[in-house]
């Protein structure tokens, strides 16, 4: 299952995930985020997204591994696939139909949140 996961680009941006390579994604507090991080496997594919500065799917990454054993602090490692050829502002993602029912919008504070799989590729092709 692919998720999309959001990060406010002035703490953390996509552009920091390729210069290291490879980072834990934590410091997430809500409940449903963290039972969305626990349930991840290595090789899913992610998008990440820039919150309040940007508001768009700008790139694209993996899990590499998953560490579950403490439930409040799941310790998932993720690493940058690629950047998007068009980043995908927050408007047109609310207006397209794959989005219609998303989790997405029904709890928009949510920052680790599950794609379908047609969610994933409208993202990701240009």
């Amino acid at each position: 299952m692919p998720y999309l996961l959001k990060t406010e680009p002035t703490k953390y941006s996509f552009e920091d995930l390729e210069r290291d390579g490879e980072t834990t994604w934590d410091g997430i507090s809500n409940p449903q985020a963290l039972l969305n991080l626990r349930g991840m496997k290595p090789g899913e594919k992610l998008v990440i997204y820039h919150s309040n500065i940007g508001k768009a799917a700008v790139g694209t990454a993996k899990v590499v591994s998953v560490d579950a054993t403490d439930p409040k602090n799941p310790q998932v490692r993720i690493k940058p696939v690629k950047r998007l050829k068009t980043e995908k502002p927050l408007d047109e993602i609310r207006t397209a139909a794959v989005f219609k029912d998303s989790i997405l919008f029904r709890q928009f504070r949510l920052s680790v949140v599950p794609l379908t799989d047609a969610q994933y590729d409208w993202l990701t092709i240009a």
